[in-house]
Order: C-alpha cells, then structure tokens, then sequence
C-alpha cells in the first residue's frame, strides 16, 4: 500500500542485518512523458507499465550473481550482530516497492514476502502529507491510487502464497521487531 511504511522498514532492516542492502522499486518509474495518462488527466503511476521492471528484474539478478561485490559493508556490521554469527556467508536482499508480487518474473526470486497494508482513511491521510513530482491532482487518490491498490492486492491473494501481511498502522518499532525476528529465524534455517 502507498505510505504504508516500506521504504522505512527496509532502511531499518538494512542497518540491523549483515551483508544487507536494498533495491527500491521506485528507483524504476518511468519518466512523466513515458507514463499513460487516462481519460480523466489521471497520470497512471500505481500499475506495472509505468515502471521498468524488466530493468529491475535484471538488477536484482545481477546483485544475485554477486552480491559481496554490492559494495556492502560487512565486518562492522557482523560485529554488532552477536545472534546472527556464522552468517558472514549469507548475503540478503530486501526489495521494496508496492507492485512486486504482481510481476510474474519476480515472483520465483522470493525467499519471503511481507505485506503491508493500511485502511482506506489512514492511507490517504498518509498519503495528503507526501509531496509527489508530479504533485497528485484532486480526486488522484480516490479516482486512481486506491483502486489499483485494491485491485492489485486482490490479485495477490487470489494468486501468491506465503504472504505475511503486515498492519501498517502498528508502530514502526513493532513492524520492525516482527519481521527482523521473522528473518532471524530464516537465517538460523539456513545455518542449520
């Protein structure tokens, strides 16, 4: 979901995990020119063809083919992580974004895949206080932004399995200490 708390999550992840590092699916919007726009003016930004995931796709898998290589900082970090030793081995991957699981090519890459969703009053609240390039015109969210989250999300559940959704409206604290114990546990399953 938009302003659901992604973006914050991964950062907070990133400096807690060893040999961590970060791919954002907002790295790869298309230019304003290259984006539809529909009958209403509306730019359409919240679906797949206004993004270059086939050049995503690629990125990650080039960060899988050598991943000590990111430019990852691992020793200082390893130093502080007294429950994660032996782990110097393993390299992690957080990719963020809001329309991952619905492109079909990234969907085999995924060890776990965490949710986050926020009801319809709080998103767009969240939302109001962003400031977009371009700005959201008025009936942007409503006419546009939260349909597609719907639909896409929809989407999700009919199709993918192995999904941990996670409420967005929980304190920032708690979303982390879920999912780095979630990851902590897969990583004690590797080493085993």
């Amino acid at each position: 979901v938009t302003n659901g708390g992604k973006t914050t999550l991964a950062e907070k992840l990133k400096k807690l995990l060893p040999n961590c590092d970060i791919i954002s699916q907002d790295d790869f919007f298309k230019p304003e020119s290259e984006v539809e726009t529909d009958e209403r003016g509306f730019k359409l930004y919240d679906v797949l063809d206004a993004l270059y995931m086939d050049e995503m796709v690629k990125s990650i898998r080039n960060w899988m083919k050598s991943p000590a290589s990111s430019g990852i900082v691992t020793e200082e970090l390893q130093n502080t992580c007294d429950n994660l030793k032996n782990t110097e081995d393993v390299y992690i991957l957080i990719v963020e974004g809001f329309l991952l699981y619905n492109y079909e090519p990234l969907n085999e890459l995924w060890n776990r895949r965490y949710f986050l969703t926020l009801p319809y009053e709080e998103c767009k609240r969240r939302r109001s206080t962003r400031v977009y390039q371009p700005a959201d015109t008025p009936g942007y969210f409503d006419g546009h932004v939260w349909p597609m989250y719907l639909r896409y999300k929809n989407e999700l559940e009919e199709n993918a399995s192995n999904v941990v959704y996670l409420d967005g409206t929980k304190s920032q604290e708690e979303l982390l200490s879920c999912v780095y114990s979630d990851i902590l546990q897969e990583l004690k399953k590797l080493r085993e």
